[in-house]
């Protein structure tokens, strides 16, 4: 049987990706904040991936999956795909640098600025469903029908470019000992491992899921996928109810462990990186921090990489937020 791993980009294909992204835009900074070491109590390093051109991680792997289909002269006509929206707004910039019409399904009540900003890179939006894994179906469902290309959330070819980000983390931070990581559908932290083991660093990954969404938590668990309620009001870019066969696989050998946090935790930590960055997070965005908080006693002496994945947070939540609430 292939190991899992070995389907993970290598150092070669990440630098070459990171070249391909610098096209559209550089690097982004990671930061030491003194603020956030006082509160957590030691050496804290934040990844700004809210600093990309749509507030999030997700536009390199849209960028290193759209060129991949490019090199192999596989380009379609349309692309369908399902997301809460960082994922489109990926899949929008992408299609839009190479000419593809673009739909993107959401679930009903999906964040209404994250939907004006998939539209505003020509995405044409559908609202179909309850939560991600309905939005997807129907994804799946439109796609065959319309004979256009179907763009997983978690594929090897979008790898190449989200692990550009840990790249850079991990260079920037050679003695980082621990990094804390969001898990959604999974590309985040494979992408982590990926630049770990590219770069032969120590880090420690660990993964982060919501309490309110624990299809990732319980299936590595089980050792085998797991379907689990979404109840998170908040951290809609962990919202996922199915995990995915490929990226537990890759996951389950590879985390050092994996810590749960609750809304309640995500809403702190998204106030918390404003209050000592001025920085707007949103759920998913603040959940790195979050688990990092709750295990800040093991933590002392050793220096703690926070993946701020995204800033996507609508106006109305985030004011609730900063006002005290937890969604």
């Amino acid at each position: 049987m292939k190991n899992p791993a070995s389907s993970l980009p290598t150092l070669a294909d990440i630098e070459a990706a990171a070249q391909l992204i610098y096209q559209d835009f550089p690097a982004t900074p990671q930061y030491r904040w003194a603020l956030l070491g006082e509160r957590l109590g030691t050496e804290c390093w934040l990844k700004h991936e809210n600093h990309t051109p749509v507030g999030a991680f997700k536009i390199r792997g849209g960028l290193t999956y759209f060129d991949q289909l490019a090199q192999r002269g596989a380009l379609p006509r349309e692309v369908i795909s399902a997301t809460r929206g960082n994922h489109g707004q990926s899949m929008g910039w992408a299609a839009r640098r190479h000419g593809v019409a673009c739909t993107i399904v959401v679930p009903r009540g999906n964040s209404h600025e994250k939907n004006a900003a998939m539209r505003a890179l020509g995405v044409t939006l559908v609202e179909h469903g309850n939560d991600f894994q309905e939005a997807r179906e129907h994804a799946m469902h439109l796609a065959a029908e319309r004979g256009a290309h179907m763009v997983p959330s978690f594929h090897t070819d979008l790898l190449r470019g989200v692990a550009t980000y840990w790249w850079e983390f991990l260079r920037a931070v050679p003695h980082m000992a621990v990094a804390y990581v969001p898990i959604g559908q999974g590309s985040g932290a494979c992408a982590a491992i990926a630049a770990k083991q590219a770069l032969g660093h120590g880090v420690r990954i660990v993964g982060v899921v919501s309490s309110h969404a624990t299809t990732y938590a319980d299936s590595i668990a089980a050792g085998r996928v797991v379907e689990s309620a979404v109840t998170t009001q908040l951290a809609d870019g962990m919202a996922c109810r199915v995990a995915d066969q490929a990226a537990l696989d890759i996951l389950a050998p590879h985390l050092d462990h994996l810590v749960q946090v609750s809304d309640a935790e995500v809403a702190a930590a998204m106030h918390a990186l404003y209050t000592d960055t001025h920085n707007a997070a949103e759920g998913a965005g603040a959940a790195a921090l979050a688990a990092a908080l709750q295990e800040k006693e093991r933590l002392a002496g050793q220096a703690v990489g926070v993946a701020l994945t995204g800033g996507n947070v609508d106006a109305a939540v985030f004011a609730r937020v900063l006002g005290g609430a937890s969604c």
